[in-house]
């Protein structure tokens, strides 16, 4: 579905920016990722709207079949990336899963300052950002994704997401369309 609309206390939620996952090799440059992201987080702000940075720091305990990394991470690893410019009143959520709401008080928080949407935006577009966009779904939350402000390691992932789930979770555009919606008061 088109993005048609922003509820008035819609919160961005931004999934790991941070110093240990931008290096990674990803299907589109991150530098425009970080760009439509920053845009993104000066709307918001300008707006009094709530920003929420997700960072994350471990993973879930269980068997997977895929190796993971275990041992602890290089110093620095789950910092947010500068050009965050981390402010005061940032919601900061450090998740060990994939989605920021499973094992968090984000669902909390977001309703206690009466928030009834989230524009997700991150990395990557098939683990970190699209469990974040399911569980703010199963929360209630109306979901919207700002697709050019997203990627992925696999180009496959980002493609299903984009095409198969989304869709299917709430609505889509681009940063910008994002930001005219914010701009022309739907929001």
């Amino acid at each position: 579905m088109a993005l048609t609309t922003l509820d008035p206390n819609t919160a961005l939620i931004v999934v790991d920016l941070q110093k240990g996952i931008v290096g990674l090799p990803l299907s589109h440059p991150i530098e425009r990722i970080v760009d439509r992201t920053r845009a993104l987080l000066g709307a918001f702000r300008e707006r009094g709207l709530p920003v929420v940075l997700v960072n994350v720091a471990g993973a879930a305990p269980g068997r997977t079949e895929r190796p993971r990394h275990s041992g602890s991470l290089p110093d620095g690893w789950a910092d947010f990336i500068p050009e965050l410019d981390q402010q005061p009143g940032d919601i900061v959520v450090t998740k060990r899963t994939w989605g920021a709401f499973a094992s968090t008080d984000l669902e909390k928080q977001l309703k206690a300052l009466g928030v009834t949407q989230v524009v997700v935006t991150g990395v990557a577009t098939g683990t970190g950002v699209e469990s974040t966009a399911r569980q703010a779904y199963e929360h209630g939350f109306h979901v919207t994704l700002a697709l050019d402000a997203m990627t992925d390691a696999r180009p496959e992932a980002h493609e299903y997401s984009v095409k198969n789930v989304f869709p299917k979770l709430g609505e889509t555009g681009t940063a910008q369309d994002i930001i005219d919606l914010l701009s022309t008061g739907s929001a």
